[in-house]
């Protein structure tokens, strides 16, 4: 079934609907949800949750990314996208329990494809074991688990790997370098972490 977006100019106002592939052929505005998941280890640590995207991906096979994404169908609601959590992720969550990290605009081209995204970011804190997850193994290669410290320490290159844990990639723990980072004009892998570390520290105003 083709799947339909909503476009939108540069103000976010509605200007039509088109089946994704000429949306990503032509560059038009859409929302998308984004939600990482974090959580607290039994021994305090915080962590954040990443997916390492299946090979058949249209785009950035192999990457570390968002523990959860999508995109908004043609009349879905920005709290419709939380199905992303049990889709992905076998998470049944309700929209009130996601900590709202506002709007993210971004452009990303690949390969013949451009995506001008506004994305709706979110956190959203599940202290459950990696082994427990259910993720959708049609797009996720496997799961991550990067303790938000490391994390931080090797997105601004402090250090040049970290071995974290992992879950469907063949091993329990494995070498995470910058390269497996889908790289983007702002760090946003490295923001979502300093917000994080913020998150967890009590602050409660946050933002992208």
């Amino acid at each position: 079934m083709t799947e339909l977006f909503d476009i939108y100019d540069e103000d976010l106002n509605h200007i039509g609907v088109k089946p994704r592939a000429e949306v990503h052929r032509d560059g038009d505005w859409h929302q998308v949800f984004q939600c990482w998941v974090v959580g607290r280890d039994e021994d305090g640590e915080t962590f954040v949750v990443l997916q390492k995207r299946g090979p058949n991906q249209d785009t950035f096979p192999h990457k570390l990314d968002i523990s959860a994404a999508g995109h908004l169908q043609s009349g879905e609601t920005i709290q419709d996208g939380a199905r992303e959590l049990e889709e992905e992720l076998g998470l049944t969550v309700s929209f009130d329990d996601l900590v709202s990290l506002g709007r993210r605009v971004s452009i990303k081209k690949y390969k013949d494809l451009v995506d001008c995204q506004v994305a709706h970011v979110f956190l959203y804190e599940c202290d459950q074991s990696l082994t427990d997850y259910t993720y959708q193994q049609s797009e996720i290669a496997g799961l991550v688990k990067l303790p938000i410290v490391v994390g931080i320490q090797l997105l601004t290159g402090e250090i040049d790997f970290a071995i974290v844990p992992a879950v469907g990639l063949g091993t329990d723990k494995i070498k995470v370098t910058l390269d497996d980072f889908i790289q983007t004009i702002d760090p946003y892998a490295l923001k979502i972490l300093l917000l994080a570390k913020r998150y967890f520290a009590g602050e409660k105003y946050l933002l992208i």
